[in-house]
């Protein structure tokens, strides 16, 4: 986090190539382990609670958390939204989330997420499994499993979206973690998520099948692992482009080019 705030991870000199900048967030996971006046900080609660043993988040976190997102998409003054995040771990909760709410079993959405041995990678299913189960005798509605499974930031995120939905301002979701939380809102109704590109595919095998449930066809498919923002940043660059070859570029007609000429 501090590297952020001091401009040094991908994400900022990606953001200072296309011309646009970065803000960071803090969730409640920061807490007070960071005291800086660029960390936007309302300390809502220090991290959430062990999935395979209860809820990780109680209603009033949940709350507070989207009512942060909310705050943060609507102050927003920009023609477009990237949306990242850094948590380490959260790889785990997407991947939860996502068998939750479309099914299958945990090896089918469970990857190594910053690289983790194959010994972990069995622990992580076994994991996300219980933890799914536990929630799903009690209760099928996606809010309430999101709480049960996710994380501060991934609600956080939620709340942002449904704000620049509501600002009409277009959003460019980062990788896996940032499209489970846009998948909360698809699950409720999907149309919710028709603003939102996904800048990249991540190499976590979760991603690619959540955007088929999705039928969201990323901008990018470079093998990114890293999130916090990168792809989201980088895919603006393709956006701004795609825009100026619209607004700009002749068509037959102008450019005074029959269309029945045999290429």
């Amino acid at each position: 986090v501090l590297n952020f705030l001091a401009g040094g991870a991908a994400a900022n000199v990606f953001a200072r190539s296309v011309g646009t900048k970065v803000q960071v967030v803090d969730a409640g996971v920061v807490g007070d382990a960071i005291d800086h006046p660029d960390l936007i900080d309302r300390r809502i609660a220090q991290g959430t609670r062990n999935a395979i043993e209860s809820a990780a988040m109680t209603e009033k976190q949940l709350e507070e958390a989207l009512e942060q997102g909310q705050d943060i998409g609507e102050a927003i003054k920009a023609d477009v939204a990237c949306f990242g995040e850094m948590g380490i771990g959260n790889t785990t909760s997407a991947a939860a989330i996502s068998m939750a709410l479309f099914g299958g079993t945990a090896k089918d959405w469970v990857g190594r997420g910053t690289g983790i041995n194959s010994e972990t990678l069995e622990r992580k299913i076994e994991l996300v499994q219980k933890a799914v189960e536990l929630h799903l005798a009690e209760t099928k509605d996606p809010l309430s499993l999101f709480a049960a499974l996710g994380g501060l930031e991934l609600a956080a995120i939620v709340g942002a979206i449904v704000a620049a939905r509501l600002a009409r301002v277009p959003v460019i979701l980062d990788g896996f973690a940032c499209t489970v939380s846009a998948s909360v809102l698809f699950a409720i109704d999907p149309t919710t998520v028709d603003h939102c590109l996904v800048a990249h595919r991540s190499v976590e095998p979760g991603h690619s099948r959540l955007l088929e449930f999705m039928r969201k066809e990323p901008v990018l498919d470079l093998g990114l692992r890293l999130g916090e923002a990168s792809g989201a940043t980088l895919a603006i660059g393709i956006l701004k482009a795609a825009v100026s070859c619209h607004t700009g570029m002749a068509t037959f007609a102008s450019a005074g080019i029959s269309k029945s000429v045999d290429l």
